[in-house]
């Protein structure tokens, strides 16, 4: 890492609270979010913080109160790690926006240990048919490729144009592929085109080639601001660019009547609701998508993150044991 690497400690094993689980950790997907952490473009919420939110693990205690798992259930732990459950972005379904939100790797440790606790009402049950490495990914960059599919907006049998095509992409890219999308990828990764392609992918290009047709709808998954005046032109008349990322460099100057006439749409993506998680996870099972993962020893974390900010990475990165 070129800044803020990461470096080994140790901790005594937490202790569950009320309403949480301590959960040994099998394996933890390399988010790009750990990555903007660890380079310090996202500064940590909490001092010494263990990043890693894509945990598959198995629940050894179970803390006081009611619970829906217990000891020895499988488990999945993401981003999302706690709201307040009473402001009016909670009370309305939008717990995505609440102001006390916490995350999983950023406001608590996370998922680069052998142990982390987590809030059992913020764990999620895990589909079957999926290894360890391969559920971890899905328990970030598939929710919120997914949440980012759903801002979109695609219309039935749409086209759809994906920028950068890593873990939420390659994800995403298969969901709309299978509700009859066309999907264009653009990437500056010969593999991941490669990867697009043999995925279903109508087309796959340069990050700023022109695209093969216009868009009804585009996610720019890529944290790269210049894309997305790209992007936006790619879209016909309706159109609508998602931005997934929790990070973004900055964006060029746009033209009004290139970018934005004719009703073309821009708009972020901010975490995602447990629901969104239950929906992607049910539908992952559905259509036992597959998932392209690199595996490295947890010993070797700090490797991963290098891999995934040079495009070393073919699908996503897990940690694994």
């Amino acid at each position: 890492m070129a800044s803020g690497p990461l470096r080994m400690v140790e901790r005594d094993t937490p202790a569950p609270g009320p309403g949480e689980l301590l959960i040994r950790v099998l394996a933890c997907g390399v988010c790009r979010t750990d990555l903007h952490l660890a380079e310090g473009d996202l500064p940590p919420r909490a001092p010494d913080i263990t990043p890693g939110h894509e945990v598959v693990g198995e629940v050894v205690a179970v803390g006081p109160g009611p619970a829906r798992f217990a000891a020895g259930d499988r488990v999945g732990v993401a981003w999302l790690a706690g709201t307040d459950g009473t402001c009016e972005y909670c009370r309305h379904g939008r717990e995505n926006l609440c102001p006390a939100s916490r995350y999983t790797g950023w406001d608590r440790h996370g998922g680069y240990a052998d142990y982390l606790t987590a809030a059992d009402a913020y764990v999620h049950p895990l589909p079957a048919g999926f290894t360890d490495t391969e559920l971890a990914p899905l328990l970030c960059a598939g929710i919120i490729g997914y949440r980012a599919l759903l801002r979109a907006e695609l219309p039935p049998g749409g086209t759809l144009g994906i920028w950068g095509f890593g873990g939420s992409a390659h994800l995403a890219a298969q969901v709309a592929i299978a509700q009859g999308a066309a999907v264009h990828v653009f990437s500056r990764a010969p593999d991941a085109r490669e990867l697009a392609l043999s995925l279903g992918a109508a087309s796959a290009q340069d990050s700023f080639d022109p695209a093969p047709e216009p868009l009804d709808s585009a996610i720019l998954f890529a944290p790269a601001g210049e894309l997305v005046p790209a992007a936006l032109s790619a879209l016909g008349r309706g159109g609508t660019l998602a931005i997934a990322g929790i990070y973004l460099t900055d964006i060029p100057s746009l033209d009004y009547q290139r970018h934005l006439f004719q009703e073309r749409t821009l708009r972020s993506v901010t975490a995602n609701t447990r629901a969104d998680a239950a929906d992607f996870l049910t539908l992952a099972q559905r259509l036992h998508l597959q998932v392209s993962t690199t595996s490295y020893p947890f010993e070797q974390a700090s490797q991963a993150l290098a891999d995934l900010a040079a495009d070393r990475v073919h699908g996503a990165a897990v940690l694994s044991r």
